[in-house]
């Protein structure tokens, strides 16, 4: 199948093209310019998409064996067509060919992991007395409303799950990167029951439309704190179950005995992949004051080897920040550091050519108090802060309002464990950072960082409600 941009890609709800009568521009952010359009969905035409949604719920949520057969043709089909999937995402999102590739054959790992995941029955008594059983229900249909930064994995992080666990899920996609999850919905529409699932995509209010909507039982949302607090507070109004994954300011801690040399390409790329764009990158290095300077030379040195390009470009291994507000807010983030008086290690200025490329930047004489480490740059920025104690970094590290993720680095890696321990954050990774990102683990925070886990066992059970079924035996045993 060839993807064609010079018309929009229309969204799918009943297993068919949804038409749209206006259509929104979508940004190159390798060019800045518009390059396509996609179908503005509109608020009144939310009843169809959900009203066909849960019409596919009746029936889907009846035949286990289906769905798990369905989810591994998905898988299939989505491997198949990463090739022609990869270079629509890239024009959408920025990033490099080869990681675009990536994230399309990673999301068939998560469909394929809940395909084949087991769920033990949980009978709680069966005996001559009584018989007692936790079931697990589906809700119904669930609302995934997705983020521009990892738009098909982070989208198939909720439909797998969903899926699996009986419901029906309508996805809108971010308004800036919704063209491969318009096109991975057209592309599904023969291996999914019609209604199973729907993608709909237009500006806001959209997505406060769709989680206010009467139908929907299940909103989950992966995006920033401050959207994440409204969606919460619309689907609290008729108790709609909702999943958080919200914003970061990921700690890394590396104490005394690091040895520099060996750890500096995984620190690197651990606060830099996707241009920095990921939640739960390192964003905030605490260092031992005795190896600050060793750590400072090494990141800036491998700054300076990265290949800063569009992301269509052989080679390219930073591609341009998504979009123009991005863009902004980092100039304006590093900007404000080196007004109180951060040095610039390497970077520190927007590339001089069009698009919303920004080098990465190192960032040293930086401390808390300062914008660039008190809050989430979601971009390549890497502020390194000097410590002298371990248990002072640890209120340092805690003191923020996320707890998304964090990491802890040492020679000893029983010596990190024992700190890790302190941490407040969902996930906290030794000696590498985010290493704990699998579709077996539950991914997802505390404080403001969000409510509720993705992924695993219990990442499934967050797509259900439980039913105790309870009564006399059930045999004469």
């Amino acid at each position: 199948m060839t993807w064609q941009t010079t018309e929009p890609i229309l969204a799918t709800a009943d297993g068919v093209d949804l038409s749209t009568s206006d259509t929104f521009g979508i940004v190159n952010p390798a060019t800045g310019k518009v390059f396509a359009h996609a179908p503005a969905v509109g608020i009144d035409q939310l009843d169809h998409v959900f009203s066909t949604a849960h019409r596919a719920y009746d029936s889907w949520k009846n035949d286990e064996s289906a769905r798990r057969t369905a989810l591994h043709a998905a898988a299939d089909r989505l491997d198949s067509a990463a090739d022609e999937l990869a270079p629509l995402l890239t024009a959408e999102q920025g990033k490099p060919l080869a990681h675009a590739r990536d994230e399309i054959t990673r999301s068939a790992l998560w469909l394929r992991y809940f395909a084949d995941l087991e769920v033990p029955r949980e009978i709680v008594r069966d005996d001559a007395e009584a018989y007692q059983e936790v079931v697990r229900r589906p809700l119904g249909v669930v609302v995934a409303i997705t983020p521009w930064n990892f738009p098909i994995m982070l989208a198939f992080w909720k439909i797998a799950p969903a899926l699996r666990a009986g419901n029906t899920v309508v996805v809108k996609p971010s308004p800036y990167t919704p063209l491969t999850m318009l096109a991975v919905g057209r592309l599904l529409r023969d291996v999914l029951p019609a209604g199973v699932l729907s993608v709909i995509s237009g500006p806001e209010p959209l997505g406060a439309a769709a989680v206010a909507h009467r139908v929907p039982r299940k909103v989950s949302f992966t995006g920033s704190t401050r959207v994440g607090r409204q969606v919460g507070i619309a689907a609290a109004a008729d108790f709609k179950r909702v999943t958080l994954e919200l914003g970061g300011n990921d700690p890394a801690i590396l104490l005394d005995d690091v040895d520099v040399d060996r750890i500096a390409p995984s620190l690197f790329w651990g606060a830099f992949v996707n241009s920095g764009q990921v939640c739960l990158g390192a964003k905030r290095i605490y260092v031992h004051h005795s190896i600050h300077a060793r750590v400072v030379e090494a990141m800036a040195a491998l700054a300076g080897t990265v290949v800063v390009d569009d992301g269509a470009t052989p080679g390219a291994q930073f591609g341009p920040l998504n979009n123009l507000p991005q863009f902004e807010r980092v100039k304006e983030l590093v900007d404000d550091a080196v007004h109180h008086g951060a040095a610039v290690a390497f970077g520190g200025a927007p590339l001089d050519r069009d698009g919303y490329f920004y080098p990465p930047t190192v960032l040293s004489a930086v401390t808390d108090g300062i914008r660039v480490v008190d809050e989430e740059q979601f971009g390549p920025v890497m502020p390194i802060v000097a410590f002298d104690d371990e248990a002072d970094v640890v209120r340092r590290a805690n003191s923020s309002a996320y707890g998304l993720t964090a990491s802890v680095w040492s020679a000893e890696p029983e010596r990190a464990y024992a700190l890790a321990a302190e941490v407040d954050s969902g996930q906290v990774s030794v000696n590498v950072h985010g290493g704990g990102i699998a579709p077996t683990l539950p991914f997802g925070g505390h404080k403001d960082s969000g409510i509720g886990v993705e992924n695993g066992p219990w990442g499934l059970a967050s797509y259900s409600d439980i039913q105790v079924i309870a009564g006399p035996p059930r045999s004469s045993s």
